[in-house]
């Protein structure tokens, strides 16, 4: 099969204030017609860069290729002017963008849009444009696509918006098409649908395909080839299979490792350390500093591509037919990969808790428009947490899970019903002191480490400032050694106290903000989407780290998620919420082994499973159209409109909140 496209020896470099950032440093990569070629890596890894130096879509006052070839069907890209690109991009090669609401204008129709780019590529008129913008609309599966043409970007919900930029993407059958990082911000059902339509457009349009990403799931349901990328340079290529089962880097068993396995509990195989600086990068091997199977020679000379296999390379001292055998963690690797049942053992020797911490009563929280409409987020929930244990909350974005833990903080005022904390309750008026004890008690960690810190504050000041306000520090130098001890509890050290926010990595920005809410020594934590903005391998650090200081501390976390593998791996047990409502509660093993009710079944279905083999083969529960406005919700059973089973009843009765088994709670009329 002939090669598409082809880089070779690409150089990429950014001139900065404080020096030339080397982004991308001597990248090969080729792609065939018809496949797709995926690149994974950690952010900053250059990824992105090598996409948009494609495209050649960088900033020109700041961005420069240094060196290389960009051959698109034999072409060289590097060397045409901004006019003859402007030919190419759209109509040859197409790009999706990670954010669809910021890579949508929301100014004009969806359909002037997709128009837009269908005139300037195909010279047609505006009638046969619009006629083949609806054509496209369909597509990509947006229903009453003559309708919709009219709307705005904000008349639709994310995984909407992302069709419609696949749609703008695939207006000029375009030889090529990029997604970077297409399914990150959705929801995993949304996610499904994303995947399999671009498989399905592949298949008919005979499209190559790249896909930018670092969820190691993606990857396996949609890839041919994989290229593992780090400090700005490929490690590792070859087929899917090649590289999850039998993988030759050592990062790349670090990243493989770091994936949680919805079919055991072993804990996760963090990769310690951050990337390096591109300012100045290493002199020898780039991953030397964090491989724990680092030589004297990674330290000194860059290792070539050593060739495993036809289509299998990768670039690691560890290949040289001179370099000590070791014993790879690949093999656990695969036995994580492998289909293996829970450790019972390990389960039924944990101690049973039963002291419940926080209650919740028929809780209810509705906001209210402008337009006398009522949204009915949390409506009539009620669930227990007990003292000790990680109760997961999941469900598709604008189900509640969040406006679930705000109101049990009471960052919200609860419309109706009661919430209870250690017997007391937590709305209604409260003295001074009895606020100030109760938010020492009950902490807080956000979804996003970059607006959740104050950008003016040192890091001392941030964690401290509780201790601050609760007088837990006597005198300056028990608040200093208070800090230091916390940055050492979350893996950051005592130097880190006294520089800004801003110099961090988002994962070591997570840390801080763990050890921001520990510093007032809370019993019950509320973690909301804590790790849904960061890499897979700073994912793991986070969630060992989580876990670690819950085994020490007798911590209880609520840990709202929608990374549905992500939960079973730090849950206790795990709820689930669909349109204000829980649909079903039990442990986390017998939650994942046996659900119950049909929206848990697809939510766990439409999970990227990292294994090629078993991604492949198996079926998906396919959600028919997005959630509905919380504002009119259905009658009756509220999931009827998207679930298989639904019958007469569910359209006229609620369904009632039931132990259907011994502490498994489900509300469906099927049980």
């Amino acid at each position: 099969m002939e090669k598409l496209l082809e880089l070779k020896n690409l150089h990429v470099s950014f001139r900065t204030y404080a020096g030339k950032v080397q982004a991308v440093r001597g990248v090969n990569l080729f792609l065939k017609k018809g496949e797709t070629l995926a690149i994974v890596g950690e952010s900053g890894s250059g990824k992105s860069v090598t996409s948009k130096t494609i495209m050649k879509l960088l900033p020109g006052h700041s961005a420069k290729i240094d060196d290389g070839e960009i051959l698109f069907e034999g072409k060289n890209l590097v060397h045409y002017s901004e006019k003859e690109m402007q030919k190419v991009r759209g109509s040859e090669i197409s790009m999706i963008f990670q954010d669809p609401m910021t890579a949508l204008n929301p100014t004009m129709t969806i359909g002037n849009q997709i128009i837009e780019s269908l005139m300037a590529h195909q010279k047609i008129d505006k009638k046969q444009a619009a006629f083949k913008a609806v054509e496209l609309l369909k597509l990509v599966g947006i229903p009453n696509a003559e309708a919709r043409i009219m709307q705005y970007p904000h008349q639709f919900s994310g995984g909407m918006r992302q069709r419609v930029v696949i749609a703008i993407a695939l207006a000029c059958n375009p030889k090529v098409l990029i997604a970077d990082e297409p399914t990150t911000a959705l929801d995993v059902t949304i996610q499904a649908q994303i995947l399999d339509l671009m498989k399905d457009i592949q298949k008919k349009m005979k499209t190559s395909i790249i896909i930018i990403t670092h969820d190691l799931g993606v990857v396996a349901n949609i890839a041919d080839r994989v290229a593992v990328m780090y400090a700005g340079k490929i490690v590792e290529t070859g087929t899917v299979e090649e590289v999850f089962y039998n993988p030759q880097h050592p990062y790349t068993w670090g990243l493989l490792g770091s994936m949680p396995n919805m079919e055991t509990r072993e804990e996760l195989i963090a990769i310690p350390g951050t990337p390096p600086d591109l300012l100045n990068p290493p002199k020898g091997d780039a991953f030397a500093e964090r491989n724990e199977f680092a030589l004297k020679v990674d330290y000194l000379r860059e290792p070539p591509m050593f060739k495993l296999s036809e289509t299998h390379y990768a670039a690691t001292w560890l290949l040289h037919g001179k370099a000590p055998k070791v014993e790879k963690p690949a093999v656990r690797s695969r036995k994580r990969l492998a289909v293996t049942r829970p450790n019972l053992q390990a389960v039924a020797e944990k101690p049973q808790v039963k002291q419940s911490l926080v209650e919740i009563k028929n809780l209810k929280k509705y906001f209210s428009s402008g337009k006398n409409e009522v949204l009915k987020a949390v409506d009539d929930i009620s669930f227990t947490i007990y003292k000790g244990e990680t109760l997961g909350l999941v469900g598709e974005s604008g189900c509640g899970k969040s406006t679930t833990g705000r109101t049990l903080m009471r960052l919200y005022d609860a419309t109706d019903g009661e919430v209870l904390f250690q017997g007391e309750k937590v709305h209604g008026k409260k003295s001074p002191a009895e606020l100030k004890e109760f938010n020492r008690k009950v902490q807080m960690i956000f979804q996003d480490p970059y607006a959740s810190l104050n950008p003016r504050k040192t890091v001392a000041d941030i964690i401290a400032e509780g201790i601050d306000i609760h007088g837990l520090a006597a005198s300056k130098e028990e608040r200093r050694e208070k800090v230091y001890e916390l940055l050492e509890t979350v893996g950051l050290n005592k130097d880190h106290a006294n520089r800004y926010p801003h110099e961090f990595s988002g994962g070591q920005r997570q840390r801080i903000g763990i050890a921001r809410a520990l510093a007032v020594e809370p019993e019950f934590i509320i973690a909301d989407e804590p790790i849904s903005a960061l890499d897979v391998s700073i994912q793991a650090q986070v969630v060992n780290l989580m876990k670690k200081l819950q085994k020490e501390r007798g911590l209880t976390y609520l840990f709202i998620a929608h990374d549905l593998s992500m939960v079973k791996h730090i849950s206790d047990r795990v709820g689930v919420m669909y349109l204000g409502s829980m649909v079903e509660l039990a442990s986390s093993d017998e939650l994942y082994d046996e659900p119950l009710h049909p929206y848990t079944q697809a939510l766990l279905s439409a999970v990227p499973v990292p294994d090629p083999a078993r991604e492949k083969s198996r079926e998906r529960i396919i959600l028919e159209g997005d959630l509905p406005s919380p504002s009119s919700p259905p009658s009756g059973c509220r999931f009827r409109t998207r679930c298989p089973h639904a019958t007469e009843l569910c359209a006229s009765s609620v369904p009632k909140w039931r132990e259907a088994k011994p502490n498994h709670w489900v509300a469906c009329h099927l049980f």
